[in-house]
């Protein structure tokens, strides 16, 4: 078999994170988990590229926002939170693959 010897590595190689997260302290962290962080500057012009991968994941969070019970945690239970979770996702693919048509 060919690849790495070893555990499978189970950390992400790069992390994105926008000027909010832009502090010494944030960087420090994350170098020190052996992931290379990806903080856009402060006081910087826009344009870093950062953005383009970002807008996936908040559109998701927008997308799971259209479901009433997704946008606050009611439930209690983790399984009954991660259930619609699943169903919210299932619904938006669904929505996605109609509009194809």
């Amino acid at each position: 078999m060919r690849g790495k010897r070893g555990r499978p590595r189970r950390r992400p190689d790069v992390v994105l994170g926008d000027r909010g997260y832009d502090h010494d302290k944030y960087r420090r962290l994350v170098w020190g988990l052996g992931v290379k962080p990806l903080i856009a500057r402060r006081g910087t012009e826009h344009g870093s590229g950062l953005g383009t991968q970002r807008w996936v994941v908040e559109r998701a969070f927008a997308h799971l926002h259209w479901f009433r019970r997704l946008r606050i945690r009611w439930e209690i239970r983790d399984d009954i939170h991660e259930a619609f979770l699943t169903l919210g996702c299932a619904l938006i693919c669904w929505r996605r693959l109609k509009s194809f048509r």
